[in-house]
């Protein structure tokens, strides 16, 4: 059997917050899944607009408003300054969108990565000088460690508004205006918002004191579309108001109601808006989108949510896949070359006791190593630290090379790297994050000493941190292996961070199976007082472990659609399987 533990311990219907047994009169299973998620009343899963929480409530908010709300009055230039990720990428179109039908001169700015690095840096300030002579900077997904940048543009006389949503150790920045739900003296009841939802909070408040006054405005919840998107994209713990502002954007989404780059995406994948699901947005929008930033530069990404043309969406879509299709690639090669790494290491002496990986090549692709560094952390269930040089054309002892660390739970990766920096002040150049990611700049000659280092924080860690836990939401009802238990399943919350997707486990018969391409595993399964077969499968499954001989199995598995030729079924797609008898 696996070794499972259980996300919510309670069974019987009485044992269920009061407020939840009403529902679990009609779905035990959905009543359960919602007490595992920390629900105890039905009020919690409300996704009306008007229980956002007030944007009053974030510091600096009221600030930043007037001085936008006068440099749109006096025809000031507007320069937003993004990030090169997905989240950064609809933050700027959402700046930009929103200001233009306020009748602000606006243009936007995104650091190309592999020449001025992350944040508002005296140089991009420069180059936004140069380019734009901007009366007004506002960054959108960065800026709150920006003090360079900052002192670099009021020695202008250029007025700055930071937006943000980053942590950070520093003392905020001395700009006119800073919100940031995670600033210090912000009270803002929710510190899960992302970039874009900072930049939708600023707006909105901007558009209703506008209306007040009579003024030019525009309603801001009609670009919900790209909220919802940087929401999920960026990995945005989905509290109550993050639900609701997905919710809103992935119904505008399904209904046509969105940007026409967001459809000319989708159509680029065949994939029909109306059946859009919150987890598309990380695992199909994403990508595409943070292609642009990883691979060339976001403003081909920004410009596919910024058009208004269906041809010109159409093409830039077409661009985005094809930069998404080379970073697959590129991504692919190094996998490859870690995975051997890896293997090569394993056995020896110095690796018995590994408690990270950490990795670097010279010919490495700093716009992928921090998806490379997950799938490690993923695979081997260890923090994961993947390094690449700064310049590809300088790898020399002294040159910098960045690197992008993954973390798992009870390892918070952005203090552990602070604790290398405080016991080996000349390792690292700089590092930032938070505790399931971060990003460092080393040289390359302090490599191995930072592998020491690091190595021996994580010798610190107790033990049991290091045994990956899996969690179950527990069986399901025979009734529940349904087409529409799995349609009103996908429909009951927006799931995702910090409101996990549901997961099962049972015991099942097995009636049949296929090993397809050598490691995918397909079976048929029959499940107590279910009438027909289930269809089930396991991605790469090492098809070498499987018992041909297995006669019932202990699954863990997530309730699925499976769409072949226009047709439905249900499909179970495992996550971990334990042969319990076999013939």
């Amino acid at each position: 059997m696996l070794n499972l533990t259980p996300r919510y311990t309670s069974t019987r219907i009485d044992e269920l917050p009061a407020a939840l047994q009403p529902l679990a009169a009609q779905s035990p299973t959905l009543a359960r899944l919602y007490a595992g998620r920390g629900i105890t009343n039905p009020e919690q899963l409300e996704i009306s607009l008007s229980g956002l929480l007030p944007a009053e409530q974030l510091h600096g908010v009221t600030k930043a408003v007037d001085l936008l709300d006068a440099a749109i009055d006096k025809g000031q230039r507007i320069l937003i300054v993004g990030d090169f990720d997905c989240d950064g990428a609809t933050s700027t179109a959402l700046m930009m969108r929103v200001l233009t039908k306020m009748g602000a001169v606006v243009d936007f700015l995104v650091p190309d990565r592999f020449k001025y690095g992350y944040g508002l840096t005296p140089e991009i300030v420069e180059l936004g000088i140069e380019t734009y002579q901007p009366d007004l900077i506002v960054t959108v997904d960065n800026g709150i460690s920006s003090h360079e940048g900052v002192a670099r543009a009021q020695a202008d006389g250029i007025t700055v508004i930071i937006t943000d949503h980053h942590l950070t150790t520093k003392a905020t920045p001395p700009a006119e205006a800073v919100v940031n739900p995670n600033q210090i003296d912000c009270h803002f009841a929710s510190k899960a918002l992302v970039g874009v939802g900072v930049a939708f909070y600023v707006l909105g408040r901007l558009a209703k004191q506008r209306r007040t006054a009579g003024k030019s405005t525009v309603q801001v919840s009609q670009y919900l579309d790209l909220v919802a998107l940087g929401t999920i994209a960026d990995v945005g713990v989905l509290d109550k108001n993050n639900r609701i502002l997905v919710h809103h954007g992935l119904t505008a989404i399904r209904q046509g109601r969105c940007c026409m780059g967001i459809l000319a995406l989708l159509e680029q994948v065949g994939r029909d808006p109306k059946q859009l699901h919150a987890q598309d947005f990380g695992f199909v929008l994403g990508p595409r989108i943070n292609a642009a930033g990883r691979i060339n530069n976001m403003r081909i990404g920004i410009e596919c949510l910024l058009t208004e043309d269906w041809h010109t969406a159409q093409r830039l879509a077409q661009e985005l896949e094809q930069l998404n299709r080379t970073r697959r690639q590129v991504e692919g090669e190094m996998r490859a070359q870690a995975d051997n790494i890896v293997q090569t290491l394993a056995g020896t002496a110095s690796s018995t006791d590994k408690r990270s990986i950490i990795l670097y090549q010279d010919d490495w692709h700093q716009g992928v190593i921090g998806i490379v560094a997950g799938r490690l952390k993923e695979t081997h269930y260890l923090p994961s630290i993947v390094f690449a040089p700064a310049d590809k054309a300088c790898t020399g002892d002294d040159d910098a090379i960045k690197g992008s660390a993954r973390s798992i739970a009870g390892v918070h990766i952005r203090d552990a790297i602070e604790l290398v920096a405080e016991r080996y002040p000349d390792l690292i150049s700089h590092f930032g994050g938070h505790a399931m990611a971060a990003g460092l700049t080393i040289k390359r000659r302090h490599f191995d000493g930072f592998v020491a280092a690091f190595n021996e924080v994580m010798a610190e860690i107790d033990d049991e941190v290091f045994a990956e836990q899996k969690i179950t939401d527990g069986p399901l009802q025979a009734s529940d292996f349904s087409l529409w238990f799995a349609e009103h399943l996908a429909d009951a919350s927006i799931w995702g961070h910090g409101f996990v997707p549901p997961i099962f486990d049972g015991v099942f018969e097995v009636l049949s199976f296929k090993v397809l391409k050598d490691k995918h595993l397909k079976l048929s399964l029959r499940y107590p007082d279910v009438q027909y077969p289930i269809d089930a499968i396991y991605f790469n499954f090492d098809s070498a472990a499987w018992d041909y001989r297995a006669q019932q199995v202990h699954v863990l598995f997530e309730l699925d659609i499976n769409e072949w030729n226009g047709k439905q079924s249900l499909q179970l797609m495992i996550k971990d399987l334990a042969v319990v008898a076999a013939a």
